[in-house]
């Protein structure tokens, strides 16, 4: 067994202030070696305003008990400690007589019994006035674990204990696996989409005349004029026609009507007068065939095809004589 005393400094004004208090910051029901104690005493009915001086304990500090910093206060209010740090919230609550708890961390290197001392704690009130309460110590005693030397033996270190992986540990590793498959999928998609967009951007356009000579052939079979089929057939021609006219003629040709695509034609050397009245024929049978629900009859439907084609490929030949002509006039 080994006691510890500590001496401290004979005070004037000793009033018992009650006896001090032993709590485990492990909570065991004994104490073992090396365990935190604190070791706390409680100031009741103290006034705002009121000082307290606590006697210096950690030089006491040796190889079989260590006292860990100083000293914490804490003010009691309605059972709810505020540490001292925090002043502003304690100033703001405390407004009738409060407690204070001053506690300080012990801990015990050797199996035994301590004699820890009293605390004498000095209070300094408003009016100057000062008293010394004395806190009784208390015996603290400390264990260690039991060994029987008898049947003791040695073993070696046993190696970690391994468990066997199971399917919810797996899962995340497995949906995440899935998810990163798929966002390497999703973007090879994407860069591949790119790629072939800037190969359709970098690759020659067609001209406009075998751009709406191939949309017209779409239409070539008679199957387009049975009544619920021409519709498209008229729409699908027209159309064709209105992008070549876009890009021969300067005229913005899709977002037009028919009337005022013919009155922007109808000054065109380009078109014969023949041309132009049955390609304007043409348009307004589809208008009809589109909007009216005008049944076409299988000669107008044998004549539309014909008709636009010729109007492409006669107009495009006129544009490349005028290029021809032109070529020959400048070498000249």
């Amino acid at each position: 067994m080994r006691i510890l005393t500590f001496i401290l400094a004979a005070v004037l004004d000793i009033i018992p202030g009650g006896n001090a208090v032993l709590e485990q910051l492990q909570k065991r029901d004994s104490i073992l070696i090396a365990d935190q104690i604190r070791y706390s005493v409680t100031i009741s009915d103290m006034q705002k305003g009121c000082g307290i001086a606590l006697p210096e304990l950690a030089a006491a500090s040796n190889d079989t008990l260590t006292v860990l910093g100083g000293w914490q206060l804490d003010t009691l209010v309605k059972g709810r400690a505020i540490h001292s740090k925090n002043a502003k919230a304690a100033e703001k609550i405390i407004r009738k007589p409060f407690d204070a708890r001053a506690s300080i961390v012990l801990v015990p290197f050797e199996e035994g019994k301590y004699l820890l001392p009293d605390v004498p704690v000095v209070l300094l009130h408003t009016d100057g006035k000062t008293d010394t309460l004395v806190f009784k110590g208390l015996e603290m005693d400390v264990k260690t674990m039991p060994v029987d030397t008898a049947t003791f033996e040695i073993h070696d270190i046993k190696g970690q204990i391994e468990y066997p992986v199971t399917f919810t540990e797996v899962l995340p590793w497995a949906l995440g696996g899935i998810a990163l498959i798929a966002v390497i999928l999703l973007l090879a998609k994407l860069i591949d989409n790119l790629n072939k967009r800037k190969a359709e951007a970098l690759k020659p356009k067609d001209p406009a005349y075998i751009v709406a000579l191939r949309e017209l052939d779409k239409y070539r079979s008679d199957k387009f004029w049975a009544p619920e089929k021409q519709k498209a057939f008229y729409s699908g021609i027209t159309d064709a026609l209105k992008f070549y006219m876009d890009d021969r003629f300067g005229v913005d040709a899709p977002e037009m009507t028919t009337a005022e695509l013919f009155d922007a034609l109808k000054s065109d050397k380009d078109i014969t007068p023949e041309m132009y009245s049955d390609l304007k024929d043409l348009f307004e049978r589809a208008d009809f065939v589109k909007f009216a629900k005008h049944i076409a009859t299988d000669e107008e439907n044998a004549g539309a095809l014909p008709l636009a084609v010729r109007f492409v490929t006669t107009t495009y030949q006129a544009d490349i004589e005028k290029e021809t002509s032109g070529e020959e006039a400048a070498g000249d």
